[in-house]
């Protein structure tokens, strides 16, 4: 499967939503944010993807991890967002380990070239889809990738994750092969807002006046 777009980007996790909305704001990056009300203990509340050459700008968003990472767009919402406004819907993020029988090599090409045609398949309400692979750990756990998965609504989430019981099994079956589903925290549903475009871009580009 070809790449769509690929490119590199900083995600910060953490568990103060201000702190990620002012710093996704500052850079053009994008914000997501769990519902405060979410009683569960989440692996974070607040995630931010951002371009900079400033890391120190993302300290305060990165309270649990920071990664250096390439986003992959396997399938783009239908509808167009306003920057700064609450996207329609809500976004499952996935937090990824990789299999332990599997190099990070491994599972990434795996999740790329088999999982991504078999969700696309198998998740009838899914309609927007982004794979975030983690090229480098800076601090926090250690993870392979975030799995952005996005629907329409809650209630999409809820009943159109899967089609049927078959496309549950051959999911489940998928994920089991190729990640540490022991290891890979529960996700995170959150709300989504782009301060500049999705995936980022960098504020200054090269040559430059």
């Amino acid at each position: 499967m070809r790449d769509t777009l690929v490119m590199l980007e900083f995600v910060a996790t953490g568990n103060d939503s201000d702190a990620a909305a002012e710093v996704a704001a500052n850079l053009g990056g994008i914000s997501y944010l769990a519902d405060p009300d979410d009683p569960r203990e989440l692996p974070f509340r607040a995630m931010v993807r951002a371009m900079t050459s400033d890391l120190d700008a993302l300290a305060s968003a990165a309270g649990t991890g920071l990664y250096t990472i390439f986003s992959r767009t396997i399938k783009a919402r239908p509808e167009a967002v306003s920057p700064g406004q609450p996207s329609t819907g809500v976004t499952g993020i996935f937090p990824l380990v990789h299999h332990p029988d599997l190099t990070h090599t491994q599972t990434d090409t795996h999740w790329r070239d088999t999982h991504a045609p078999l969700a696309l398949a198998h998740h009838p309400g899914m309609w927007d889809y982004t794979q975030c692979s983690v090229l480098q750990t800076m601090a926090g756990p250690v993870y392979d990738g975030f799995a952005m998965v996005a629907f329409a609504s809650m209630q999409d989430m809820k009943e159109r994750f899967f089609a049927n019981d078959e496309g549950r099994a051959i999911i489940h079956a998928d994920v089991a092969s190729f990640a540490d589903t022991k290891a890979s925290p529960r996700r995170v549903v959150a709300t989504e807002t782009i301060y500049g475009q999705r995936p980022p871009v960098p504020p200054v580009t090269w040559p430059h006046e």
